[in-house]
């Protein structure tokens, strides 16, 4: 009996001695649950201990000391691992710095604290970031128009704008959607809002909190949009010093010849747009390519483009994916009409078909920003009022797992890389 216990003893040990690391592959052979294998690295990062991210290393790969209470949790989640020893995760390292290999690792230091911009109650649609993160076990608290208004952003490292309008057009919706009943109580909460917040519109008082997003990016925060979330931000901001909405929206006519009173040097990411003035028509500006891009679903694809890992660490590890080819998908705003992007917004993936582009980046002043248009990547027109995805059913969801770099990013040591 001593000499099983001694034996049991003498292969644990050893197995301590050359199993020290868990390897989370993220390549599309090996891994089964892409999307949970990041609240799995998240799970690790709140309990203080560091990740390193392998970029371009079988998909992005993460690599963690290991832990009977890591494995544990890989099983309970689903997630595929690898336990391998110290002398296999010092050789994958060496070779992921050799210079022959566009390759690096990165190293992931904390929990970033995320929060998603959202109302409160329960609007028609769906929102792929909170569906993610749910998916995924990765928590957020909910902030809306009073938190940021009172500096609340500051307690964040990410924040997610879900579906909205900063230009107070409640969404342009009004041809379709005017007398139905969700539509004019979000009107009624919104301008009650507004109100209680001291301002007599509601353009004004989301121009406001446009205005301290903004503000949160060039302090140092990171702002990730999806939707019409992304061009109703900019044109917000354009036309800070403008009325560009009609009479059914803020009860008064808009301010004659508001196009020339733009203001591109205020915007993120857009610049030399042009507005759709007509309240009837579903589009805010040139900005989005959705009535003019004239996709078939069957070729509506965007390829990532490739960085170089070691010198761009920042938009390879947002494009980090067991492919560089992923489904288009529609929304309000499907897609960027490059000729409105600035010039210095990275364009991290678009379709190659018409140039469009699908997936930006940018810095502003101490911060980050990544636009994603579309509405759910794995449901192609997405309508309001259809039922919500569920994620369970697209596990590995390529499109899906761009959000989720977004969400490791701030946990990065990004400033000890070059950008």
């Amino acid at each position: 009996m001593k000499y099983i216990v001694s034996l049991a003893f003498i292969c644990f040990f050893n197995f301590q001695l050359q199993a020290s690391f868990v390897l989370i592959p993220m390549n599309a052979e090996d891994q089964k649950e892409h999307l949970k294998a990041y609240g799995v690295t998240y799970w690790v990062l709140e309990r203080n201990q560091k990740v390193e991210w392998l970029l371009n290393y079988r998909g992005g790969s993460f690599l963690i000391p290991a832990s009977e209470k890591l494995t544990r949790e890989c099983k309970i989640r689903g997630v595929s691992y690898e336990v391998i020893s110290d002398a296999k995760a010092r050789s994958i390292l060496e070779g992921i710095e050799s210079p022959s290999k566009n390759q690096s690792a990165v190293i992931l230091e904390k929990a970033p604290k995320v929060a998603v911009y959202s109302p409160k109650g329960n609007p028609p649609w769906d929102d792929a970031v909170t569906m993610a993160l749910t998916y995924a076990e990765i928590p957020y608290d909910v902030v809306y128009d009073k938190e940021v208004l009172n500096d609340k952003l500051l307690l964040y490292d990410w924040l997610h704008l879900h579906h909205e309008d900063f230009t107070g057009q409640y969404g342009k919706f009004y041809r379709a959607y005017r007398a139905a009943p969700w539509y004019i109580k979000e009107k009624k909460e919104a301008e009650e809002l507004a109100a209680s917040l001291g301002y007599d519109k509601v353009s004004k008082e989301k121009l406001a909190v446009a205005k301290k997003i903004k503000n949160y990016v060039v302090g140092g925060g990171f702002m990730f949009a999806m939707c019409s979330a992304t061009d109703s931000f900019d044109i917000a901001l354009a036309a800070q010093n403008t009325d560009i909405c009609e009479p059914m929206f803020d009860g008064d006519p808009s301010e004659p010849g508001y196009q020339k009173k733009l203001e591109f040097d205020k915007t993120m990411a857009f610049t030399d747009f042009k507005l759709v003035r007509d309240p009837m028509v579903y589009e805010y500006s040139s900005i989005d390519m959705t009535r003019k891009r004239n996709v078939p679903k069957t070729k509506d694809y965007f390829t990532l483009r490739d960085y170089s890992a070691k010198w761009d660490p920042i938009p390879t590890m947002l494009n980090q994916n067991h492919t560089a080819i992923v489904k288009g998908f529609m929304g309000q705003t499907t897609a960027f009409n490059p000729d409105n992007i600035k010039s210095n917004v990275l364009i991290l993936g678009k379709n190659r078909l018409n140039g469009e582009a699908r997936y930006v980046h940018g810095i502003k002043g101490k911060g980050f920003f990544t636009f994603y248009a579309g509405h759910d990547p794995e449901d192609y027109q997405h309508r309001v009022g259809d039922p919500k995805t569920e994620l369970k059913l697209h596990p590995s969801s390529p499109g899906y797992r761009l959000i989720l770099n977004n969400i490791l990013f701030p946990a990065s040591d990004k400033k000890k890389k070059k950008t």
